[in-house]
């Protein structure tokens, strides 16, 4: 008899330890859920941060629009009328210009005209095409003009720097256009010229020149 109790099946007992095998299952599956959705949960926020700091980069480099820089770079003369009285210049002149621009897109620019001053009086002016400055370029092009000092007669001035053999000029440009980004936005921006320099009149070249 007592052989027969101990034989006895009990299915209460059974039945517990099949419920803690499906709890330690569920809880584990419960705790894989949980640690794939924070690994999921830390690559979207590691995407967000990665985005963001493009998005930032992009704005302060790609998108941000710099004001070109106008230049004179250098000059040739093909006539070099001086003279022996040292009063008056005649100078027909070729001067190489620049257009920097620093911009992730074309700058276009519209029509334009450079002036050359002695002082403050007017001695020579050129137009200047619209074009346009590429990308991360500098456009590179050359006007002709006659510098004269037909309006300086008489001045004391011009005599005393033609006899040192250095005269000084400035110029004065203004150009107006627009950068072109990705061939949507468009921004306006004026570049002015301010360039002073020396024609030296022994070598017939001009030197130290300086822009603004």
């Amino acid at each position: 008899m007592a052989d027969k109790e101990q034989q006895a099946y009990h299915p209460a007992a059974a039945n517990g330890y099949n419920r803690s095998d499906e709890e330690a299952t569920a809880t584990q599956a419960k705790e894989l859920r949980r640690q794939k959705y924070k690994k999921w949960l830390i690559y979207g926020i590691a995407f967000v941060i990665f985005q963001s700091a493009v998005i930032a980069l992009f704005s302060m480099t790609v998108m941000k629009v710099r004001n070109p820089k106008f230049r004179v770079r250098s000059a040739t003369f093909d006539t070099f009328d001086i003279p022996t009285t040292n009063t008056s210049f005649n100078l027909k002149t070729n001067v190489a210009l620049g257009i920097k621009n620093t911009n992730f897109g074309p700058y276009k620019y519209d029509n334009s005209t450079i002036y050359f001053y002695y002082g403050e009086v007017e001695v020579g002016s050129a137009v200047i095409p619209k074009s346009k400055a590429q990308f991360r370029r500098t456009k590179k092009f050359t006007v002709a003009m006659d510098l004269a000092s037909t309006d300086l007669v008489g001045k004391t001035q011009l005599t005393h720097d033609l006899s040192s053999g250095i005269v000084p000029l400035s110029s004065r440009s203004k150009l107006t256009g627009k950068v072109e980004l990705m061939l949507i936005f468009k921004k306006k921006k004026a570049v002015d010229m301010n360039c002073t320099m020396e024609v030296n009149t022994a070598t017939q070249s001009l030197q130290n020149i300086s822009c603004k």
